[in-house]
């Protein structure tokens, strides 16, 4: 009988501790079968120590011990991958040497608040929609918004035979309001608009489970504060 390491991990979070991924991300790479475990393919499940050598499409796995937490301000066209190869990503924006990867994602017609990090715990909490993370955005639209439709925008709508959540509505002007959304549907308030006639014109996100954009600079990232790093662990618990 082979006696388990006790302070084996999971591969797929010690790949998210390293800053390789999420563990979302991880558990795909596992399954292509790109990731080994001293020599060996691994499989979902596996276990690993420190004393195992990782290595992830090929490339040793280092562990990262120190954790990053930053904010970019993601610009209108960038697409939020890491992918290397393709042109244009919200990395090409952030220069650190550490790997960090992004919380979620924008849509590449989408600007605004981003968040990036080696912490895999954090974004696998983050991303579970059971945990209800708020998320706000300034919309802009290309006809009046009436009290009728910011109604029918907070009570929920129907899209793809499933009805979105209620939302938070605060109309800013004649064309732009305020929404407040704890889902994360696909491209969920451009389709919300369009059930109502609406065609979204500028969409930005400026609000991430409690961390704010402020006045960064589009194109521009920060660190976060120990402030918004300690709230940040406690969302999603």
């Amino acid at each position: 009988m082979q006696i388990q390491n006790p302070s084996a991990i999971r591969i797929n979070k010690f790949l998210a501790d390293s800053g390789v991924c999420s563990r979302r991300e991880a558990d795909k790479l596992i399954q292509q079968k790109k990731v080994k475990i001293n020599g060996r393919t691994a499989v979902l499940g596996d276990k690993v120590s420190a004393e195992d050598k990782i290595t992830a499409n090929g490339k040793p796995v280092i562990p990262q011990t120190t954790k990053i937490y930053i904010a970019l301000h993601k610009p209108f066209g960038a697409i939020t991958t890491t992918d290397k190869k393709s042109d244009n990503t919200v990395m090409d924006y952030v220069d650190l040497k550490e790997r960090i990867f992004p919380v979620g994602r924008l849509d590449v017609e989408t600007s605004g608040l981003l968040l990036l990090t080696n912490d895999g715990e954090i974004v696998n909490r983050l991303l579970k929609s059971k945990h209800r993370i708020e998320k706000e955005y300034l919309v802009t639209v290309d006809k009046p918004v009436t009290a009728e439709t910011l109604n029918r925008l907070a009570g929920g709508l129907k899209i793809d035979n499933q009805k979105t959540l209620p939302a938070k509505v605060e109309k800013i002007s004649p064309r732009q309001f305020k929404i407040t959304i704890i889902q994360g549907l696909n491209r969920q308030i451009r389709r919300m608009c369009e059930a109502l006639g609406l065609k979204v014109k500028i969409l930005k996100r400026v609000k991430f489970a409690g961390i704010e954009l402020g006045e960064l600079s589009r194109g521009k990232w920060r660190p976060l504060t120990p402030r918004e790093i300690s709230s940040l662990k406690t969302h999603g618990r």
